[in-house]
């Protein structure tokens, strides 16, 4: 059965109110972009009201297309949630609980994780990533063995923006000899090659965005390309031509960080034009969001959410969303419910009429019937995000409108309608005792066959792990 037109069929009997548009044509296999933020917050672009960062080219897709107002990632910082989003598990189930060492990293996430790339490499797409990988940096978990034909990009977490003050960095450790180089300032590469950069990082990465979207549209072939931009994570570098746009913003951090999201902003400004100017707009799905919340030492706005980056209150990991898809998704429509960054693989599966194994352990669903249907996709589950620390863990688990919380190692669990309530102030524990225990026994059953951690960012967290008999989810579930 050609899964692909029976799905065009579906939008084909749909009522013109819904999400998708009553006259949904007959489709190939779509053209699959996924656009990632790193640490953008959520009021940080103009579809989700922010009034002092402009960003023309986010908001022009999400007219056109559907945002989402309850998009969560699987985890409050940038390694475990892009292990997520790769693998459509949860991070703690694969030992991915944490960022990636530092430096001198020989680990990644486990190869016996079939990555969504790959999924859709074995399903005749050209695959690409561009950006910040973050997933690895070991040969065996470079993204040409992880499913991706092309990677241009930088394997660790971070980088700084200017060349001038990477490349001149680079040279002079490579003089002393040194071998364990700061990732910030490594060169960029190209399948595994060093490449010189001489512009703005985030402008190198729209760029080799673009040429992508370019060499695909020879290939005959659908394509994936995953555009992973830093940007507008810290060191806070924008260009000057970029802050000026933002003359009524007076705090220099936030005026920084303006900028930053704005070159992002120019840059899918600028691979939409590709798409268009290849004749490829029209059958390709783009998916815009963050890994995570903002982090607001460094200039980001989540509100009215509360906390930001590395919290499991909602501003650590609900993040802006739009889906774009011209004559399959209704312009100007919303969705309201509770989706996750784990429904992309299922999803991005179904789109391209992969058979997935019958054991998959995938965590999240394809969103299509439900986006199609207007219902929630996850009625009656849970949503979980749980960080730990070096002597506990906070944990989050969210049913339906309710959503359970605990941060801190002394602290109690609390209880929010976070649908009435999003920027979970008012505690309800006492209210209904009975609903709290049961979320909270819940996710202590999710949390059984969690995996050890693989790795921890820094020597002191695994340490700590030890040395406090971690994950001391006994002390995490305590409801008495």
């Amino acid at each position: 059965m050609n899964v692909l037109r029976t799905l065009a069929a579906t939008l084909l009997s749909l009522a013109a109110g819904g999400a998708f548009a009553a006259t949904a044509e007959k489709i190939d296999k779509p053209n699959i972009v996924v656009i990632l933020a790193d640490d953008l917050g959520y009021a940080d672009v103009g579809f989700n009201g922010s009034k002092d960062i402009v960003t023309p080219n986010l908001d022009k897709l999400a007219n056109e297309g559907m945002t989402f107002s309850e998009a969560y990632t699987a985890h409050p910082f940038c390694g475990p949630s892009r292990a997520a989003l790769m693998t459509g598990r949860y991070p703690h189930k694969i030992g991915s609980q944490f960022n990636l060492p530092v430096r001198g990293s020989f680990v990644g996430v486990p190869t016996e994780e079939k990555f969504v790339s790959k999924m859709l490499q074995e399903n005749g797409y050209f695959t690409g990533a561009v950006g910040k990988w973050h997933l690895g940096e070991a040969p065996e978990y470079h993204p040409n063995r992880r499913g991706f034909d092309e990677f241009y990009g930088f394997l660790g977490g971070g980088h700084n923006y200017f060349p001038e003050q990477f490349n001149k960095f680079y040279a002079k450790q490579k003089a002393q000899g040194l071998t364990n180089i700061d990732p910030y300032a490594r060169p960029l590469e190209h399948n595994g090659k060093e490449v010189e950069v001489n512009e703005y990082i985030t402008d190198a990465l729209s760029r080799e965005g673009v040429a992508f979207v370019q060499k695909a549209a020879g290939t005959g072939k659908p394509f994936f390309l995953y555009l992973a931009y830093n940007a507008p994570h810290s060191p806070l570098q924008a260009k000057q031509e970029d802050m000026a746009k933002f003359p009524n913003i007076e705090n220099k951090d936030r005026k920084t960080y303006a900028g930053m999201v704005y070159a992002m902003d120019r840059g899918i400004g600028e691979l939409v034009e590709a798409l268009k100017s290849t004749g490829q707009l029209d059958n390709t799905l783009i998916v815009f969001f963050s890994d995570n919340g903002g982090d607001k030492r460094y200039g980001a706005n989540n509100d009215p959410l509360r906390a930001g980056k590395g919290s499991v209150f909602e501003g650590g990991f609900r993040t802006p969303m739009v889906m774009h898809w011209p004559k399959q998704i209704n312009a100007r429509s919303r969705f309201d419910h509770p989706v996750k960054a784990l429904d992309l693989f299922p999803t991005f599966a179904s789109l391209a009429g992969a058979e997935l194994e019958p054991d998959n352990k995938l965590d999240g669903k394809n969103l299509l019937p439900f986006l199609q249907s207007g219902e929630p996709p996850h009625k009656d589950e849970l949503i979980f995000a749980l960080r730990h620390r070096g002597s506990y863990s906070d944990a989050s688990v969210r049913r339906n409108q309710w959503k359970a919380v605990k941060v801190g190692e002394h602290s109690s669990w609390k209880l929010f309608d976070i649908e009435r309530d999003k920027e979970e102030k008012h505690d309800l524990a006492e209210e209904y005792p009975l609903m709290l225990r049961d979320m909270v026994r819940e996710m202590e059953v999710w949390s059984w066959d969690n995996a050890q951690p693989g790795w921890f960012h820094i020597h002191k967290e695994g340490v700590l792990w030890r040395q406090n008999g971690m994950p001391r989810f006994d002390k995490t579930f305590a409801t008495d």
